[in-house]
């Protein structure tokens, strides 16, 4: 057990009012201390309890750097300088390496890097000639199409200005159908042939 967190639960036990600081960090989160002091407990402050604040760093509103090497426990307050930059500013950072190269291993990878580009350049180049021919191919597609529209839309209004007539004299397609042609006659179809006679 740390001797600050003995010393806190032996105040509490013994009804001292331990006074607590509390802070806002950079982004607006309240946090509470005993004392801003290496060692002691740090807790963010919620609506209903105190959560232990987790490791990292954190900058204060006052612009001072809260280090937390360990949950809830304070590692280290200090001021943000120009040589020890904020996290966010480390994150935004970025690492560049630089490493010599020998002049030997240049020119090798000049001379792969030439070849390289003489063998890929006659393909670009007939890259870029199909590439254009396909612009011309879509171009006239493009223009035979919009061609065909107007023509459709010239149909259309022909078709709409004729004027609509009625047929006044209906086809006439009558022919007779005999029902029963070729049908042998019974004695009963002859007795009703010659009743209806």
């Amino acid at each position: 057990m740390k001797a600050t967190k003995m010393l806190n639960d032996i105040k509490t036990l013994l009804n001292i009012e331990v006074k607590l600081e509390e802070m806002k960090l950079e982004n607006g989160t309240v946090i509470t201390t005993e004392s801003l002091e290496k060692g002691n407990e740090v807790f963010i402050v919620t609506d209903d309890e105190k959560v232990a604040m987790p490791v990292g760093e954190y900058i204060l509103e006052d612009g001072k750097l809260l280090i937390v090497e360990e949950e809830g426990i304070i590692a280290d307050v200090r001021d943000v300088s120009d040589d020890v930059p904020a996290k966010e500013e480390t994150e935004d950072l970025e690492e560049t390496i630089e490493t010599e190269v020998p002049e030997e291993v240049a020119s090798e990878v000049e001379a792969i890097v030439e070849a390289v580009v003489e063998v890929i350049a006659p393909v670009i180049e007939e890259v870029k000639s199909e590439i254009e021919e396909l612009k011309k191919q879509y171009a006239s597609l493009m223009d035979d199409k919009e061609e065909k529209v107007e023509d459709k839309k010239k149909e259309d209004l022909s078709a709409a200005r004729k004027p609509i007539t009625r047929n006044s004299q209906p086809k006439s397609n009558k022919t007779k159908v005999e029902f029963g042609s070729g049908k042998f006659a019974t004695t009963l179809d002859r007795v009703l042939n010659k009743l209806n006679k």
